[in-house]
Protein backbone atom coordinates (compact mmCIF):
# COMPACT_ATOMS: atom_id res chain seq x y z
CA UNK A 1 0.00 0.00 0.00
CA UNK A 2 0.80 3.40 -0.96
CA UNK A 3 1.47 5.62 2.33
CA UNK A 4 0.27 8.43 0.40
CA UNK A 5 -3.01 7.36 0.66
CA UNK A 6 -3.45 7.20 4.57
CA UNK A 7 -4.15 10.98 5.11
CA UNK A 8 -6.86 10.68 2.66
CA UNK A 9 -8.19 7.75 4.71
CA UNK A 10 -8.04 9.68 8.01
CA UNK A 11 -9.92 12.49 6.12
CA UNK A 12 -12.46 9.85 4.97
CA UNK A 13 -13.08 8.05 8.36
CA UNK A 14 -12.87 10.97 10.83
CA UNK A 15 -14.00 13.73 8.96
CA UNK A 16 -13.84 17.29 10.79
CA UNK A 17 -16.96 19.87 9.98
CA UNK A 18 -15.93 22.77 9.20
CA UNK A 19 -16.54 25.13 11.96
CA UNK A 20 -13.68 23.31 14.03
CA UNK A 21 -11.23 22.22 10.91
CA UNK A 22 -9.31 25.53 11.73
CA UNK A 23 -8.86 24.10 15.41
CA UNK A 24 -6.95 21.37 14.20
CA UNK A 25 -3.05 22.93 13.67
CA UNK A 26 -3.73 24.87 17.37
CA UNK A 27 -4.84 21.20 18.81
CA UNK A 28 -1.99 19.30 17.15
CA UNK A 29 0.33 21.89 18.71
CA UNK A 30 -1.07 21.25 22.04
CA UNK A 31 -0.97 17.77 21.64
CA UNK A 32 2.74 18.17 20.87
CA UNK A 33 3.36 20.03 23.67
CA UNK A 34 1.64 17.96 26.10
CA UNK A 35 3.22 15.08 24.86
CA UNK A 36 7.02 16.90 25.59
CA UNK A 37 7.49 19.99 27.74
CA UNK A 38 4.36 19.58 29.27
CA UNK A 39 4.47 15.96 30.56
CA UNK A 40 3.13 17.24 34.06
CA UNK A 41 -0.23 18.84 32.50
CA UNK A 42 -1.08 15.49 30.41
CA UNK A 43 -3.68 12.62 31.98
CA UNK A 44 -3.45 9.43 31.15
CA UNK A 45 -6.98 9.87 29.29
CA UNK A 46 -5.99 12.56 27.25
CA UNK A 47 -6.89 10.41 23.98
CA UNK A 48 -10.43 10.18 25.59
CA UNK A 49 -10.67 14.00 24.62
CA UNK A 50 -12.56 14.30 21.50
CA UNK A 51 -10.18 17.26 19.81
CA UNK A 52 -6.87 15.92 21.09
CA UNK A 53 -8.40 12.46 19.87
CA UNK A 54 -8.64 14.08 16.28
CA UNK A 55 -5.64 15.64 17.10
CA UNK A 56 -3.67 12.44 17.38
CA UNK A 57 -5.78 10.68 14.39
CA UNK A 58 -4.43 13.26 12.06
CA UNK A 59 -1.17 13.78 13.01
CA UNK A 60 0.56 11.57 15.19
CA UNK A 61 -0.84 8.20 14.20
CA UNK A 62 0.06 8.41 10.76
CA UNK A 63 3.49 9.73 11.65
CA UNK A 64 4.09 6.61 13.59
CA UNK A 65 2.56 4.51 10.93
CA UNK A 66 5.38 6.39 8.86
CA UNK A 67 7.96 5.33 11.45
CA UNK A 68 6.86 1.89 11.82
CA UNK A 69 7.10 1.40 8.21
CA UNK A 70 10.84 1.84 8.52
CA UNK A 71 11.70 -0.94 10.19
CA UNK A 72 8.72 -3.75 9.96
CA UNK A 73 9.11 -4.65 6.93
CA UNK A 74 12.69 -6.07 7.52
CA UNK A 75 11.93 -7.63 11.23
CA UNK A 76 12.56 -11.54 11.60
CA UNK A 77 8.58 -11.77 12.42
CA UNK A 78 7.35 -15.00 11.68
CA UNK A 79 3.58 -15.58 12.07
CA UNK A 80 1.49 -18.60 11.46
CA UNK A 81 -2.51 -19.20 11.40
CA UNK A 82 -3.68 -18.94 14.78
CA UNK A 83 -1.14 -16.96 16.73
CA UNK A 84 -2.28 -14.51 18.65
CA UNK A 85 -0.38 -10.74 18.78
CA UNK A 86 -1.03 -8.35 22.00
CA UNK A 87 -0.66 -4.80 21.32
CA UNK A 88 -0.51 -3.10 25.20
CA UNK A 89 -1.26 0.41 24.75
CA UNK A 90 -2.07 0.50 20.96
CA UNK A 91 -3.77 3.74 21.24
CA UNK A 92 -5.98 3.30 17.63
CA UNK A 93 -4.45 0.08 16.51
CA UNK A 94 -1.69 1.69 15.08
CA UNK A 95 0.99 -1.41 15.00
CA UNK A 96 -1.71 -3.56 13.90
CA UNK A 97 -2.27 -0.83 10.67
CA UNK A 98 1.55 -0.42 10.59
CA UNK A 99 2.16 -4.36 10.11
CA UNK A 100 -1.19 -4.67 7.95
CA UNK A 101 0.91 -1.84 5.41
CA UNK A 102 3.95 -3.13 6.12
CA UNK A 103 3.77 -7.01 5.75
CA UNK A 104 1.59 -8.11 3.05
CA UNK A 105 2.36 -11.54 3.33
CA UNK A 106 0.90 -12.03 6.43
CA UNK A 107 -2.48 -10.40 5.49
CA UNK A 108 -3.88 -14.11 3.85
CA UNK A 109 -3.01 -15.81 7.63
CA UNK A 110 -5.47 -16.08 10.36
CA UNK A 111 -4.19 -13.83 13.28
CA UNK A 112 -5.99 -12.70 16.82
CA UNK A 113 -4.82 -9.34 18.44
CA UNK A 114 -5.62 -8.61 21.50
CA UNK A 115 -5.58 -4.14 21.20
CA UNK A 116 -5.47 -2.37 24.48
CA UNK A 117 -5.82 1.06 25.68
CA UNK A 118 -7.50 3.14 28.06
CA UNK A 119 -9.28 4.65 25.79
CA UNK A 120 -12.07 3.41 24.34
CA UNK A 121 -12.34 6.23 22.29
CA UNK A 122 -8.97 5.84 20.70
CA UNK A 123 -10.07 1.90 20.16
CA UNK A 124 -12.78 2.41 18.11
CA UNK A 125 -11.30 5.06 15.64
CA UNK A 126 -8.82 2.34 15.38
CA UNK A 127 -11.18 -0.41 14.44
CA UNK A 128 -12.89 2.19 12.03
CA UNK A 129 -9.12 3.49 10.32
CA UNK A 130 -8.20 -0.04 10.30
CA UNK A 131 -11.50 -1.47 8.28
CA UNK A 132 -11.27 1.54 5.94
CA UNK A 133 -7.26 0.63 5.31
CA UNK A 134 -8.39 -2.90 4.24
CA UNK A 135 -11.18 -1.79 1.91
CA UNK A 136 -8.66 0.59 0.20
CA UNK A 137 -6.56 -2.85 -0.84
CA UNK A 138 -9.85 -4.13 -1.62
CA UNK A 139 -9.10 -6.86 0.61
CA UNK A 140 -11.42 -8.99 3.41
CA UNK A 141 -9.32 -9.08 6.42
CA UNK A 142 -8.62 -12.40 8.14
CA UNK A 143 -7.73 -10.56 10.87
CA UNK A 144 -9.70 -11.28 14.26
CA UNK A 145 -9.31 -7.95 16.41
CA UNK A 146 -10.33 -7.86 19.72
CA UNK A 147 -10.68 -4.04 21.34
CA UNK A 148 -10.00 -4.75 25.10
CA UNK A 149 -10.30 -1.50 26.91
CA UNK A 150 -7.77 -1.60 30.40
CA UNK A 151 -5.55 0.46 31.94
CA UNK A 152 -2.25 -1.15 32.77
CA UNK A 153 0.57 0.08 35.04
CA UNK A 154 3.39 -2.60 33.96
CA UNK A 155 4.49 -1.53 37.58
CA UNK A 156 2.25 -3.19 39.45
CA UNK A 157 1.25 -6.05 36.96
CA UNK A 158 4.93 -7.06 36.23
CA UNK A 159 5.16 -10.32 38.30
CA UNK A 160 1.83 -11.70 36.70
CA UNK A 161 -0.56 -11.76 33.85
CA UNK A 162 -3.15 -9.59 32.30
CA UNK A 163 -6.41 -10.39 33.36
CA UNK A 164 -8.18 -9.83 30.26
CA UNK A 165 -6.58 -12.26 27.86
CA UNK A 166 -6.77 -15.61 27.44
CA UNK A 167 -4.35 -17.63 29.76
CA UNK A 168 -4.94 -20.80 27.88
CA UNK A 169 -2.99 -19.44 24.49
CA UNK A 170 -0.50 -16.62 25.27
CA UNK A 171 0.68 -14.54 22.12
CA UNK A 172 3.09 -15.24 19.80
CA UNK A 173 4.21 -11.58 19.53
CA UNK A 174 3.82 -9.12 22.09
CA UNK A 175 4.04 -5.36 21.00
CA UNK A 176 4.87 -2.38 23.27
CA UNK A 177 5.48 1.13 20.68
CA UNK A 178 5.23 4.15 22.63
CA UNK A 179 4.11 2.71 26.12
CA UNK A 180 6.95 2.49 28.65
CA UNK A 181 7.52 6.06 28.14
CA UNK A 182 4.70 7.15 29.88
CA UNK A 183 5.88 5.68 32.95
CA UNK A 184 9.72 6.49 32.95
CA UNK A 185 9.59 9.67 31.57
CA UNK A 186 9.19 11.28 34.81
CA UNK A 187 12.51 9.71 35.92
CA UNK A 188 15.51 11.90 36.42
CA UNK A 189 18.21 11.26 33.50
CA UNK A 190 20.87 10.89 35.82
CA UNK A 191 18.84 8.65 37.95
CA UNK A 192 20.71 4.95 36.41
CA UNK A 193 19.26 2.64 39.40
CA UNK A 194 15.68 3.73 39.05
CA UNK A 195 15.38 3.42 35.33
CA UNK A 196 17.35 -0.20 35.60
CA UNK A 197 14.84 -1.17 38.03
CA UNK A 198 11.94 0.18 35.88
CA UNK A 199 13.46 -1.78 32.94
CA UNK A 200 13.41 -5.10 34.88
CA UNK A 201 10.04 -4.63 36.01
CA UNK A 202 9.09 -4.13 31.91
CA UNK A 203 10.91 -7.41 31.38
CA UNK A 204 8.95 -9.76 33.89
CA UNK A 205 5.56 -8.08 32.30
CA UNK A 206 6.14 -8.75 29.11
CA UNK A 207 7.68 -12.33 29.59
CA UNK A 208 4.37 -12.99 31.88
CA UNK A 209 2.22 -12.16 28.60
CA UNK A 210 4.26 -14.22 25.91
CA UNK A 211 3.98 -17.59 25.02
CA UNK A 212 7.01 -20.02 25.56
CA UNK A 213 9.10 -19.20 21.67
CA UNK A 214 7.35 -16.05 21.45
CA UNK A 215 8.58 -12.45 20.21
CA UNK A 216 8.78 -9.34 21.69
CA UNK A 217 8.89 -5.55 19.98
CA UNK A 218 9.22 -2.83 22.13
CA UNK A 219 9.49 0.89 20.24
CA UNK A 220 10.20 4.01 22.22
CA UNK A 221 11.05 7.61 21.11
CA UNK A 222 14.18 8.09 19.99
CA UNK A 223 15.34 10.47 22.68
CA UNK A 224 18.51 9.81 24.86
CA UNK A 225 15.90 8.57 28.06
CA UNK A 226 14.10 6.21 25.94
CA UNK A 227 17.27 4.89 23.89
CA UNK A 228 19.15 4.13 28.04
CA UNK A 229 16.15 2.58 28.77
CA UNK A 230 15.82 0.27 25.94
CA UNK A 231 19.85 -0.62 26.25
CA UNK A 232 18.61 -1.63 29.79
CA UNK A 233 15.87 -3.61 29.06
CA UNK A 234 17.69 -5.58 26.83
CA UNK A 235 20.47 -6.14 29.72
CA UNK A 236 17.43 -7.44 31.31
CA UNK A 237 16.33 -10.05 28.58
CA UNK A 238 20.05 -10.93 28.21
CA UNK A 239 20.34 -12.02 31.57
CA UNK A 240 17.15 -14.11 31.50
CA UNK A 241 19.15 -15.70 28.89
CA UNK A 242 16.14 -14.49 25.58
CA UNK A 243 17.95 -13.30 22.52
CA UNK A 244 18.13 -9.75 21.31
CA UNK A 245 17.22 -10.65 17.65
CA UNK A 246 17.11 -6.41 16.16
CA UNK A 247 18.88 -4.31 15.99
CA UNK A 248 21.45 -5.85 17.95
CA UNK A 249 24.22 -7.30 15.92
CA UNK A 250 25.44 -9.59 18.73
CA UNK A 251 24.49 -10.72 22.43
CA UNK A 252 27.13 -9.06 24.73
CA UNK A 253 27.45 -6.63 26.76
CA UNK A 254 25.85 -3.24 25.24
CA UNK A 255 28.39 -0.62 24.06
CA UNK A 256 25.66 2.39 24.38
CA UNK A 257 25.93 1.02 28.33
CA UNK A 258 29.23 1.11 28.68
CA UNK A 259 31.36 3.62 30.97
CA UNK A 260 34.67 5.08 31.24
CA UNK A 261 36.98 4.46 28.41
CA UNK A 262 34.71 2.28 26.20
CA UNK A 263 31.98 5.70 26.44
CA UNK A 264 33.65 8.29 26.63
CA UNK A 265 31.12 9.95 24.49
CA UNK A 266 28.27 10.11 26.53
CA UNK A 267 25.81 12.01 23.80
CA UNK A 268 25.85 8.27 21.67
CA UNK A 269 22.13 6.27 22.59
CA UNK A 270 20.43 3.67 21.38
CA UNK A 271 18.59 5.32 18.62
CA UNK A 272 18.18 5.68 14.72
CA UNK A 273 17.49 8.40 12.90
CA UNK A 274 15.68 8.59 9.22
CA UNK A 275 15.05 10.90 6.10
CA UNK A 276 11.06 12.07 6.42
CA UNK A 277 10.90 13.69 2.76
CA UNK A 278 9.15 10.71 1.65
CA UNK A 279 6.51 11.48 3.83
CA UNK A 280 2.74 11.84 2.72
CA UNK A 281 3.10 15.71 1.33
CA UNK A 282 -0.66 16.39 3.59
CA UNK A 283 1.12 15.43 6.60
CA UNK A 284 4.37 16.98 5.55
CA UNK A 285 1.90 20.40 5.44
CA UNK A 286 -0.44 19.96 8.40
CA UNK A 287 2.80 19.57 10.83
CA UNK A 288 4.27 22.86 9.06
CA UNK A 289 0.69 24.74 9.89
CA UNK A 290 1.21 23.16 13.49
CA UNK A 291 4.39 24.89 13.80
CA UNK A 292 5.79 21.58 13.65
CA UNK A 293 7.94 20.87 10.91
CA UNK A 294 9.79 17.49 10.52
CA UNK A 295 12.61 16.50 8.17
CA UNK A 296 13.38 13.68 10.05
CA UNK A 297 12.15 10.88 12.44
CA UNK A 298 14.01 9.13 14.69
CA UNK A 299 12.90 5.65 17.16
CA UNK A 300 14.22 3.98 19.66
CA UNK A 301 13.40 -0.05 19.81
CA UNK A 302 14.09 -3.73 20.37
CA UNK A 303 13.01 -6.86 18.88
CA UNK A 304 13.83 -9.99 21.39
CA UNK A 305 12.69 -13.87 21.10
CA UNK A 306 12.74 -15.57 23.74
CA UNK A 307 15.09 -18.34 23.01
CA UNK A 308 18.11 -19.40 24.63
CA UNK A 309 20.43 -19.03 22.28
CA UNK A 310 23.18 -16.95 23.73
CA UNK A 311 25.72 -19.54 23.48
CA UNK A 312 25.56 -19.94 20.41
CA UNK A 313 25.71 -16.22 19.44
CA UNK A 314 28.70 -15.50 21.76
CA UNK A 315 30.73 -18.01 19.17
CA UNK A 316 30.56 -14.85 16.82
CA UNK A 317 33.56 -13.60 19.10
CA UNK A 318 35.62 -15.72 17.84
CA UNK A 319 36.38 -14.22 14.70
CA UNK A 320 39.53 -12.14 15.72
CA UNK A 321 39.12 -8.42 14.73
CA UNK A 322 36.10 -9.06 12.49
CA UNK A 323 32.36 -8.57 13.97
CA UNK A 324 28.73 -7.84 12.53
CA UNK A 325 27.95 -4.42 13.22
CA UNK A 326 24.92 -2.37 13.16
CA UNK A 327 25.23 1.74 11.93
CA UNK A 328 23.87 3.60 14.61
CA UNK A 329 24.55 7.28 13.28
CA UNK A 330 23.93 8.93 10.16
CA UNK A 331 27.42 9.52 7.80
CA UNK A 332 29.51 12.53 8.76
CA UNK A 333 33.01 14.13 7.45
CA UNK A 334 36.18 12.96 9.48
CA UNK A 335 39.17 15.64 10.14
CA UNK A 336 41.11 14.16 7.26
CA UNK A 337 38.48 14.13 4.35
CA UNK A 338 36.98 10.58 5.10
CA UNK A 339 33.87 9.77 5.83
CA UNK A 340 32.32 7.98 9.00
CA UNK A 341 29.81 6.52 10.74
CA UNK A 342 29.47 4.99 14.27
CA UNK A 343 28.55 1.22 15.04
CA UNK A 344 27.73 -1.17 17.35
CA UNK A 345 29.45 -4.47 17.91
CA UNK A 346 30.61 -7.10 20.20
CA UNK A 347 33.55 -5.25 20.16
CA UNK A 348 31.82 -2.01 21.35
CA UNK A 349 31.46 0.98 19.52
CA UNK A 350 32.77 1.50 16.83
CA UNK A 351 34.03 4.42 14.12
CA UNK A 352 33.83 2.99 10.47
CA UNK A 353 35.91 4.82 8.54
CA UNK A 354 34.34 4.66 4.90
CA UNK A 355 35.63 6.05 0.98
CA UNK A 356 33.21 7.83 -1.22
CA UNK A 357 31.92 4.81 -2.86
CA UNK A 358 31.06 2.98 0.69
CA UNK A 359 29.38 6.58 1.79
CA UNK A 360 26.74 5.56 -1.22
CA UNK A 361 25.78 2.08 0.20
CA UNK A 362 25.41 2.39 4.09
CA UNK A 363 22.43 4.14 5.72
CA UNK A 364 21.80 4.49 9.23
CA UNK A 365 20.24 0.95 10.56
CA UNK A 366 22.39 -1.23 7.78
CA UNK A 367 24.16 -4.48 8.90
CA UNK A 368 27.71 -4.81 8.35
CA UNK A 369 30.64 -6.63 8.69
CA UNK A 370 33.28 -4.47 9.54
CA UNK A 371 37.27 -5.35 10.82
CA UNK A 372 39.05 -3.76 13.39
CA UNK A 373 42.23 -1.74 12.77
CA UNK A 374 45.39 -2.91 13.85
CA UNK A 375 46.63 -2.08 17.48
CA UNK A 376 42.98 -1.60 18.42
CA UNK A 377 43.52 2.41 17.98
CA UNK A 378 40.75 4.11 19.29
CA UNK A 379 38.94 7.39 18.25
CA UNK A 380 40.14 9.80 20.63
CA UNK A 381 36.45 12.28 20.55
CA UNK A 382 34.49 9.37 20.56
CA UNK A 383 36.78 6.34 22.32
CA UNK A 384 35.29 3.93 19.64
CA UNK A 385 37.08 1.68 17.95
CA UNK A 386 38.48 2.67 14.60
CA UNK A 387 36.90 -0.35 12.17
CA UNK A 388 36.49 -0.37 8.50
CA UNK A 389 34.28 -2.21 6.08
CA UNK A 390 35.35 -5.83 5.05
CA UNK A 391 35.45 -6.21 1.26
CA UNK A 392 32.92 -9.12 0.22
Amino acid sequence: MNLNNIPGIINKVFPIPGRFKSALSSDIAELSRMLTNAKGDRSLSYLSRPNLLTAYLYYFMPWNIYRLNHILPNLEISLNAGDIITDIGCGPLTFTSALWIARPSLREIPLEFNCMDRSNQALEAGIKFFISLCETENAKSKWKINLIKEDIDFRKTGGREITKISKEKKASLVCAVNFFNEQYERIPHNNTEKLRKTAAIATGFLLKNSAENASILTIEPGIPQSGKFISLLRGCFLEQNHKAVSPCAHNSFCPLCASGKEQRNRKQWCHFAFDAKNAPAELHRLSVNAGLPKDRLTLSYLYIKKENQLQEAKKSIRAENHADTRVISDIFRLQDDDFGCYGCSEKGLLLIKLNKIEINKIKNGNLVKSFINKNNQRDIKSGALIAGLTKE
